[in-house]
C-alpha cells in the first residue's frame, strides 16, 4: 500500500492547493452523475464538466508541485495526501444529492470559479495566468448551464421547485467559506499570486442574486455556521470520498494506464 507524502505549508503552494483540491472534490462528485443523469444529453455534459474541473485540478496541482521543488506530480498531490491537507472549502465534498441539489451546487460553483478564474488571468504568476485564461472559459459555460437549469427545475413542477428550494437552502449555510480570507490569501495578493477570496464575495452574491431572482426564489437566512475545509478540517463525507478516489493509487503504487 502506498504512503502518503507531505506537502509544503508555503503560502503560495496552499493557495494553489486551495483550487487545485476544489475543482478536484467537485469534479469527483459531478463524475458521480456519469450514467444516472434524468436525460442522456445531462449524462453528457455532467461528464464533460467533471473533466473540464479534473483538467483546471491537473494543471494547478502540477504547478503546485513544481513551486514546492520537492519532486511531487499532479497525481501525487491529487491521490497521496492525508485527508487533513486537503483544502477544498466543505461544499464540494458533501454527497451527490438529488438532480436539483447538483443543480444548486454548480450553479454557486461555477459563479465563484468563473469569477475566481476573471482575477487570476491577471496574476503575475505567467503559468497560473495562463491556466485561468483558459479555465475561465470552461467555467462561463458552467455557470450557464446550470444556471439554466435551476431556473427549469424552478419553474417547473410543484415538487421540482421544492426539490430546488430545500437543496439552496441547505447549501447556502456552507458559501461563506468561499469568502474566509486569511494569511494565505493575504500572502496571494501582496506577491500578486492572486485575490483574496474575499473580495469576490460582493460579485458573487449579486450574480447569484440575479439567478434566484429569476427563479423566484428567495436567498435563504444567513447563519453563524462557517465551514472549515479549506484548513484541512472535513466533513464527514471526505474520507468515504477519498477512500474511492485514492484507491487504485493507494492499492497499485506508480500504476500507469
Amino acid at each position: 500500500m502506498q504512503g502518503s507524502i507531505q506537502v509544503s505549508p508555503r503560502p503560495d503552494v496552499q493557495y494553489l492547493l486551495r483550487i487545485g483540491d476544489t475543482a478536484l472534490v467537485l469534479g469527483q462528485r459531478i463524475s458521480e452523475w456519469t450514467g444516472h443523469a434524468p436525460v442522456l444529453e445531462e449524462d453528457i455534459a455532467l461528464a464533460n464538466m467533471a473533466l473540464d474541473l479534473i483538467g483546471q485540478c491537473r494543471a494547478v496541482l502540477a504547478h503546485a508541485g513544481a513551486l514546492e521543488g520537492a519532486g511531487h506530480d499532479e497525481d501525487q498531490l491529487a491521490f497521496l495526501r492525508e485527508e487533513r491537507d486537503y483544502r477544498n472549502v466543505t461544499l464540494v465534498e458533501l454527497p451527490r444529492g438529488d438532480f436539483a441539489f447538483t443543480v444548486v451546487r454548480n450553479t454557486m460553483m461555477a459563479t465563484f470559479f468563473k469569477l475566481l478564474w476573471e482575477k487570476l488571468a491577471h496574476s503575475k504568476d505567467a503559468e497560473l495566468s495562463a491556466i485561468a485564461g483558459k479555465a475561465v472559459k470552461e467555467a462561463r459555460y458552467h455557470q450557464q448551464h446550470a444556471a439554466d437549469w435551476l431556473l427549469r427545475l424552478a419553474g417547473g413542477t410543484e415538487e421540482s421547485r421544492r426539490r430546488t428550494g430545500k437543496a439552496l437552502e441547505s447549501l447556502w449555510r456552507y458559501h461563506p467559506e468561499l469568502f474566509a480570507s486569511d494569511a494565505i490569501d493575504e500572502q496571494a495578493h501582496t506577491s500578486g499570486l492572486g485575490p483574496r477570496w474575499g473580495e469576490l464575495r460582493e460579485a458573487w452574491l449579486a450574480e447569484m442574486q440575479q439567478v434566484l431572482d429569476e427563479a423566484g426564489l428567495a436567498v435563504p437566512a444567513s447563519s453563524a455556521f462557517l465551514s472549515t475545509g479549506k484548513t484541512g478540517v472535513h466533513s464527514e463525507h471526505m474520507g468515504t470520498l477519498l477512500t474511492e478516489l485514492q484507491y487504485l493509487q493507494r492499492a497499485y503504487p506508480g500504476g500507469v494506464w
